[in-house]
Parts: C-alpha cells; sequence; structure tokens
C-alpha cells in the first residue's frame, strides 16, 4: 500500500468514528420547547381519555423575521400525539443568548383532509 492510500484509509476511518454526519448539539431552548408542547395539546383538548404524548426532542428548523425590527427569530418544531391524531407544534423563540423568550406558538394536525 502507498502513503496515500494509507492516509485516505485513515482519514475515513476518523470520519466514522466520529459519529454521524450532522449531529448537532440540541438548541438552548429545546426542553423549554418540550415543556410547552405538553401544556399547549392539554389547552387544545383539555382532560381526556385518550392517550396524549410528546416527543422529548425538539428540532430547529429555520428562523422568521421579526415583524418589527432587524431581529429573527429561531423556530422549533415538537411532534405531538394523541390517540390516532399527529400534531406539529412550532415555537417561535427571540435570538437573545442567555434567554429562552416565547414570542409564538401554533399547532397543526398534520392529517390530509381531502
Amino acid at each position: 500500500m502507498t502513503l496515500r492510500l494509507i492516509s485516505a484509509v485513515a482519514a475515513v476511518a476518523l470520519m466514522a468514528a466520529a459519529g454521524p454526519a450532522g449531529a448537532e448539539t440540541p438548541h438552548p431552548c429545546a426542553a423549554d420547547a418540550v415543556d410547552h408542547a405538553r401544556k399547549l395539546l392539554a389547552f387544545h383538548f383539555g382532560e381526556s381519555d385518550l392517550s396524549m404524548s410528546v416527543d422529548d426532542t425538539a428540532k430547529l428548523v429555520g428562523t422568521v423575521k421579526a415583524l418589527q425590527g432587524k431581529g429573527h427569530f429561531d423556530v422549533l418544531e415538537v411532534m405531538g400525539y394523541i390517540y390516532k391524531g399527529e400534531y406539529r407544534m412550532h415555537f417561535i423563540y427571540a435570538q437573545i443568548p442567555g434567554d429562552c423568550v416565547l414570542m409564538g406558538q401554533e399547532i397543526l394536525e398534520t392529517s390530509d383532509p381531502y
């Protein structure tokens, strides 16, 4: 084997050992978004005999421009489930380092009504 081939094999092995590509650290407000997701589902559906659950992770799905000023907000997505229904919830946080300031939220059922 040539030195160049050995170096290439070593580089591939090192990258494979580093873990999956795109593994990111969670957003600083991810736990807050999951907590708000449980509250939002309970608010919309009240006390119910149906089983309710929420994913324990929130993923950053993008940013949106603030309605006033030049700032942007982070949009975190959490999935929730009630009986056979699946709900996508977005939580919109101000980009303030060290703070989780919730600026808005939305909930949509992921079914096809047509």
